[in-house]
């Protein structure tokens, strides 16, 4: 997966399903993804924020991204310390999120990878994470075929994705070279916030500031993995992964 800010809870329910999560940061940068931004609860209504970026670009890799140095830190602490003051867990989960926006980080790549360690950390989510720019960086390969290499190199036989990977990837692809192709089926989510309307889809900064870490770990680990169906018979011997 590519590295999120603070990402909805759905990106920790398959940080939480698989046996390791391989950080896919030295891929392009998207633009208005959710590599930079999120969404948080202002006024009983979704908010979206933003850390700025230096000539962000689809011609530039995640990892090389680099964060503006400025007073967006504090403006965003400011904004997320008036929304959220009156959270019931906001004395006990502030301090991690500040420490993710006050961090000594010059990338987005490093900035929101920290920000998923402090959340998996914070939850009790043991999954190790490695960067695709440390150990499997290829760039002749892209899509399906960089996925299936990294499989490979992990001796995985198994790929967990979430739901929009559906549109993505081939089961058959996957099971011709022996390589399970499965996707998370996230349960809707709910919870009490200040007593309005429930907004769904929020980053997991709102999720922690209403649910303590045992509340939220039963939120993540109640989504389902569903195979993927495959029609061809997997291939075996010389030419496997």
């Amino acid at each position: 997966m590519q590295p999120y800010l603070f990402p909805y809870i759905g990106y920790f329910q398959l940080i939480a399903a698989v046996d390791r999560l391989l950080i896919l940061d030295d891929v392009s940068f998207i633009k208005k993804g959710w590599i930079n931004r999120n969404r948080i609860l202002m006024n009983g209504e979704p908010h979206l924020f933003q850390v700025p970026l230096v000539d962000a670009s689809q011609n530039r890799r995640i990892c090389d991204t680099k964060i503006v140095d400025g007073p967006w830190r504090e403006k965003l602490l400011k904004s997320i310390r008036h929304t959220y003051g009156k959270a019931p867990c906001f004395d006990q989960w502030f301090p991690q999120v500040e420490a993710v926006v006050r961090a000594d980080v010059t990338t987005i790549a490093e900035l929101a990878t920290l920000s998923l360690r402090h959340v998996c950390q914070y939850l009790g989510i043991p999954t190790p994470m490695t960067s695709t720019t440390d150990r499997y960086s290829d760039p002749e390969l892209s899509g399906a075929d960089r996925i299936l290499d990294i499989c490979r190199c992990e001796k995985a036989d198994g790929y967990l994705n979430l739901p929009g990977g559906r549109e993505l990837y081939e089961p058959s692809k996957f099971a011709a070279h022996n390589i399970q192709l499965s996707f998370l089926k996230p349960p809707d989510v709910s919870y009490r916030q200040f007593g309005n309307s429930f907004v769904p889809h929020l980053s997991i900064i709102d999720v922690l500031m209403f649910n303590r870490p045992e509340q939220a770990r039963r939120l993540v680990q109640s989504a389902v993995v569903e195979t993927a169906e495959a029609h061809v018979t997997p291939n075996s011997g010389e030419g496997s992964l």
